[in-house]
Formats: structure tokens, sequence, C-alpha cells
């Protein structure tokens, strides 16, 4: 009889035991998650962070749900602080710019070289490849966990004044750039008069012609309609590109079992795939029907011919020397070898 009581309290702690580590376990798991971004969803950027959230929010059965917050909201608009953020634990996941987190992470500035990168299947050969583990390999070591690219492009420059063909074509001309030291140095060396903002502050600049002109990519030059904002000449020269990263703070990650890890990683490759592709939509075909769409708003779009781009890359180039070694040589070098050893 004592044994059968024995058991039987032994059995009921046990079950007690387990009810109680339930709830303790589910605590662990946040109600909501803040993702931040620079662009909601109208853009191209806000629209692949949308795609990651419900794709994790289907993918576990809404364990994890995640709220967007556009305009770098959590960190008051400041995106060169969004990397810090993360890491400290301010922001849970982000799709983030390797433009905004160079200032914590320099060899991010690798994507900034002016004419590095010479098309799509250039951008490709870095992320896709050794570069993109080791960028990976770096950022995990910089105190955040990297999991997926996407992309906000190739960043073309329009201005208010007149086509630009040639680099005196930028003299004088007053050009918003972002918080970057190697992009004050690329329009100065163009002889343009480089000003730093924010992309809220930017657009009302724009509009009132407090600046002259600014680079992005054409799927942000056509969702902000820059074209009401005197932008009227509009020239490809596929400069730098932006590649996106996607990114969870470390004590978030770790938070989570092993098969939501493997569950959100997975989307946000997932999500990386797809965003990539609405990024390039209209730009990626031969005929380029997204310039068409432009022009049709009355602006003149000017392409460089090969000739020209050379004359930019020319004056430009002592600015990428300069910050080859500032990135590290070792890391552009095998950035170079895997650009020439890419499949056009």
């Amino acid at each position: 009889m004592k044994r059968k009581n024995f058991l039987g309290l032994a059995l009921a702690a046990t079950a007690l035991a387990l009810t109680a580590a339930a709830p303790a376990q589910a605590q662990t798991y946040k109600a909501e998650y803040k993702m931040s971004l620079v662009l909601g969803p109208a853009y191209p950027w806000g629209k692949g962070g949308e795609i990651w959230a419900n794709l994790v929010r289907e993918r576990t059965q809404g364990r994890i749900n995640i709220k967007l917050y556009p305009g770098v909201s959590l960190i008051q608009g400041d995106q060169t602080r969004e990397f810090s953020a993360i890491r400290q634990g301010v922001i849970d996941l982000a799709v983030g710019s390797t433009i905004n987190w160079s200032p914590q992470v320099k060899e991010l500035n690798l994507f900034s070289l002016p004419f590095l990168m010479p098309d799509y299947a250039a951008m490709d050969a870095l992320t896709q490849g050794e570069v993109g583990k080791d960028i990976f390999r770096i950022i995990d070591k910089a105190g955040v966990m990297p999991l997926a690219w996407g992309e906000n492009g190739y960043r073309e420059i329009s201005n208010s004044k007149r086509a630009i063909k040639m680099p005196e074509d930028l003299k004088g001309l007053k050009i918003r750039v972002v918080g970057s030291p190697l992009f004050l140095d690329t329009f100065t060396a163009l002889g343009a008069n480089p000003t730093q903002m924010s992309w809220a502050d930017a657009q009302p600049a724009l509009a009132t012609g407090a600046v002259d002109g600014q680079e992005n990519p054409m799927a942000i030059y056509t969702a902000a309609k820059l074209h009401t904002m005197a932008q009227k000449y509009v020239t490809m020269w596929g400069y730098v590109a932006d590649p996106l990263i996607f990114v969870a703070n470390k004590d978030i990650w770790a938070s989570w079992t092993p098969a939501d890890r493997a569950i959100v990683k997975q989307a946000a490759v997932d999500a990386g795939k797809q965003e990539i592709v609405i990024a390039r939509k209209g730009l990626a075909e031969a005929d380029k029907p997204l310039l068409k769409d432009i022009a049709a708003n009355g602006v003149t779009v000017t392409q460089l011919s090969p000739s020209e781009r050379e004359a930019f890359v020319k004056a430009t180039r002592p600015v990428y020397d300069k910050w080859k070694n500032q990135i590290g040589a070792n890391l552009v070098n095998t950035a170079e070898k895997s650009i020439a050893a890419r499949k056009k």
C-alpha cells in the first residue's frame, strides 16, 4: 500500500512539474517581435520584410509573430544606428542595408566601392559566393545573427538640373547621399557637393529644391514618385549596389527552439529570393520596361555607353584604391576575382 501511495505521489509530482514547465518554456517567446526596416511594404525592401514576417507566422503556427517598424522608427529614424540597436536588443529582427551598417562593420563598404559590380551577375557572384560567406562570418562575429541576402538594387543618379553623361556634369550639384564617408569621398571626387541626410528628410529637400539630386535604386525612384519632386533627369550608371541582409538579435535567436530557428532562417532565405525578383523587376529584362515607364513621365533617361561609364570609373579610382585598404585588401581581391569569374 505504501509503495502504491509513493508511486501515485511521484506520478502526481511529475505531472505537476511538467505542467509548471510548459508555461515557463512558453514565456521565453515574446508575444510580438519587432522588425526594423528603412522602407515600408510599398517598396521592395519593405515587401521583403513583410514576406518574411508572414512566412514565419504561417510556418510557426503563430508561435513567432513579427511586427514591422518602417522608417527605422525604433531608433528615431537614424539609419546608421540600426546595427548597434540590433546588437543591443532594441531591435529583434531587421532587413538592413549594407550601406547603413558599414559604420559599424567596415567590410560592408565593399559593396559601395565605386563601379566594383558591373551587373547583376557580379552582385550575385559576391552575395551567393565566398565573399557572402565571409561577410556573414564577420557580421556574426560583430554580434548579430545573419540569415539571408536581399537587395535594394543598383543606385542610379537623378537631378533637377541636367542630364549627367560625364563626370563634369556633376560639378557643383548638391546631391543627397546616405551617411557614409565613402559616399562623400566618391561624390567629392566627381566634383559634386554631397549632402548627408536621412531619406525622410531628403524627399522634402528635393521637392523644395534645397538639394538638386539624389542616388537610389529605381524601385525607390518610382515608388516615391521622384519625378514629381523635380527629378527630371536620370542616369543609369550602376555605380554601386546595395545588398540587404536579413538578421536577428542573438539573444532572441538563442531563445527559440532549434526547429523554430530553422524555420525563421529558411523563411528569410525564401523571402530574400522573392524580394530580389521584386527589386529587379523592369530592369533585369533586356528591354528594361521600367525605364520606359519613367520616361513616359517626361523624365530624360540617360544610359551610359561603355566609354562614358569608363570616364566615371577613372574619376573615382583614387577613392576605390583608398578604401580598398580600409575595407581589407584580401576581401576586395576575393571580390574582384569572383566577379571576373562570374557567369554572365
